[in-house]
Order: structure tokens, then sequence, then C-alpha cells
């Protein structure tokens, strides 16, 4: 008890400082995402250390770091209108004409950036399955397809 006194530290002051290491090295190496649920696996996989979920979070929180959580995206999709759509079906479905630039194709996918959602639209040829143009914007409307078509269509054949 003398000893532990005069050193300043105990057991258990030493068993956390070693832990409190290596949950900020496995924090390191997940590039800062993992949370506490993740790091008490890492624990117990890497270094056979068996801790409460809540007492890794507790350390965390004392070290000043936390885990990404995911956030819900609910993309803004196209709105579709009661009515049936009056638009013919040109090609009925028949994408690939066995020629080059015959049908254009176009679709838009959503992109997720350190910064938010980013849309993409881009357009393929029918046939060949190249992309002929694409778009990329944090805003999805009828310029961003405006400008990937604009794109297609200037592409020199």
């Amino acid at each position: 008890m003398q000893q532990q006194r005069l050193s300043g530290k105990d057991d258990r002051a030493a068993f956390y400082d070693d832990v409190d290491r290596k949950i900020h090295q496995i924090w390191k190496d997940s590039n800062e995402v993992y949370g506490a649920p993740r790091i008490t696996a890492e624990l117990g996989e890497r270094y056979q250390i068996v801790l409460n979920r809540k007492t890794v979070a507790k350390r965390m929180r004392l070290m000043g770091i936390e885990g990404i959580s995911p956030r819900a995206f609910v993309p803004a999709t196209t709105i579709q209108s009661k009515r049936k759509s009056s638009l013919p079906d040109l090609v009925k479905r028949m994408f690939d004409t066995g020629e080059l630039n015959r049908v254009w194709m176009s679709d838009i996918t959503y992109l997720r950036t350190g910064e938010g959602w980013l849309y993409l639209c881009a357009v393929c040829d029918g046939h060949s399955r190249r992309v002929l143009g694409w778009a990329m914007d944090s805003v999805q409307d009828t310029f961003l397809v405006e400008r990937a078509l604009r794109m297609a269509h200037t592409l020199p054949w």
C-alpha cells in the first residue's frame, strides 16, 4: 500500500492508461470512425481485453474522441404523378438497337461525400454502354440532366 502511494499510480490506473492507448490506436486505425461497440469488439479480438461497452464509451468520452454514426438519408427522388405517364415508349424497352448513337439512356445516382450528398447524372449509349456525358451537383434538378445531355451532345463521334 505504501509503495502505491509513493509511485503515484495503482494497478487500475496503469491498466486504464494501457487500455486508453489501445482504444485510441483502434480508433485511429479505423480512420476515426469506430464507436464504442466496435472498439469493444476490437479490444477483445486484438488484445483479448474484455470490457463493457459502457466502460469503453466512458474512456472515449474522457479522451474526447467519438465515432461517426451513420446519418439517416432519405434521398430526394422523383415525385411521380398520380396519373399514368402519357409519354410513349418509343424504343419498346429495346435499348440496344445494334447501332451506336441511336438510343441514349440516363440515370441519376446519389454519392455520399464528406460534405454531404452529391447527385451524379450519367448519359450512356444504349449499344456500347459507353458514358457519353455526366454532371454532378448538390441539387437534383433539370439543370443537372441538361448539363449531362449537353456534354453527351458535344462529344465528337
